[in-house]
């Protein structure tokens, strides 16, 4: 590829109107501002085509690296970035806080972001976090922008995905079989003789961890010869308001559910407190279990019967997977941790009819 100079290609010396940056010369040499920072700061991870197109779009504009920035990529900064997809969910909050003390146990400071479900804005605070130096990055679940991957390659910063282990082994994760936790719940409700379910959850767009509870709820009932009725099925954003709604819902059908799965504790508490304000007795005339064995639904009267998950095993296991990478030592780039029901008051049988 050849490389065109026009008048406004050179800045002359001292000129301060003309202050020539990394896009422009991405944008003469046709390559990403990533690909620049890396021909200035790793040459030798170019492949030498790419870098000669570079270095001559730079001898052409007169660029001169930035020597903070230069410094700030060539040397650790020793800061991890994190996108979470909310502040606002406390399961997050908690595994984000067990991966900071660790971090911090090891000398790492982290930075954090969110994108609040928005994968596009996922992939926009990852590359900011990157062109601000961090070390590596910590995202939550497997669904993400297919950018964001040829994004962190461009800038040869590792990262682990959280919350859920890549089936397919592409990329370095830590979590548990989410599909799983809901199966086992499922099957715990059949065997207590339950026919006819409920399901509240988060939407599935973008949020592979939702789609894989309601899919392994599915899956139980399709074992039992059962099938999941789509009325019965009430999406909601994570909180309690909302919860409560999408089961006042469920609950005002014709024939509504005697066993609801719900895909985290906040539903099922927001679904619990339904029942109380229609009378409807729990467990007597529904069961309700959750996802998570959070404090919130070990302290409902009665307590919920919920999934333990590892809340706090998630972030720790990130922290010290991302320090044994950037320190060149072994590690599992796979993890996946197990999960038990937690048995308690919220579960029975059917009433009888």
């Amino acid at each position: 590829m050849s490389l065109k100079t026009t008048s406004t290609d050179r800045a002359r010396p001292g000129d301060s109107r003309m202050r020539v940056g990394a896009k422009d010369v991405a944008r003469l040499a046709g390559v990403s501002t990533a690909t620049v920072s890396r021909v200035m700061n790793s040459p030798e991870q170019v492949d030498p085509d790419t870098r000669r197109r570079v270095t001559e779009a730079a001898a052409r504009l007169r660029y001169v690296p930035h020597g903070a920035a230069r410094s700030l990529r060539s040397h650790r900064s020793k800061m991890i970035g994190a996108v979470i997809p909310s502040f606002d969910y406390a399961l997050y909050a908690r595994t984000t806080s067990a991966l900071q003390q660790r971090l911090d146990e090891r000398g790492y400071s982290l930075v954090l972001a969110e994108h609040h479900y928005d994968l596009g804005a996922e992939l926009r605070v990852a590359g900011q976090l990157m062109e601000h130096g961090v070390d590596a990055l910590v995202f939550v679940g497997l669904d993400h922008d297919p950018n964001l991957f040829g994004l962190l390659d461009d800038y040869g910063r590792p990262y682990v995905l959280t919350w859920g282990v890549d089936p397919y082994r592409r990329h370095p994760s830590v979590g548990f079989d989410n599909h799983a936790a809901t199966y086992e719940m499922t099957r715990h409700l059949l065997a207590l003789g339950h026919t006819r379910f409920g399901l509240l959850s988060a939407p599935v767009d973008g949020n592979d961890r939702a789609r894989a509870r309601g899919a392994g709820m599915r899956a139980a009932l399709a074992e039992a010869g059962l099938q999941l009725d789509e009325s019965r099925v009430a999406y909601a954003p994570i909180s309690l308001a909302a919860a409560q709604a999408g089961m006042e819902r469920l609950l005002a059908l014709p024939s509504p559910p005697t066993a609801l799965v719900a895909t985290n504790d906040v539903f099922a508490v927001g679904a619990m407190m339904a029942c109380r304000q229609a009378g409807v007795r729990i467990p007597q005339d529904i069961s309700i279990t959750g996802v998570d064995n959070t404090d919130l639904g070990a302290t409902q009267t009665p307590g919920l019967t919920s999934i333990r998950t590892p809340i706090i095993e998630i972030g720790v296991a990130a922290a010290d997977q991302l320090i044994a990478r950037l320190e060149g030592r072994e590690h599992q780039d796979f993890q996946s941790f197990p999960i038990e029901i937690i048995h308690r008051g919220s579960t029975g049988k059917p009433a009888a009819g």
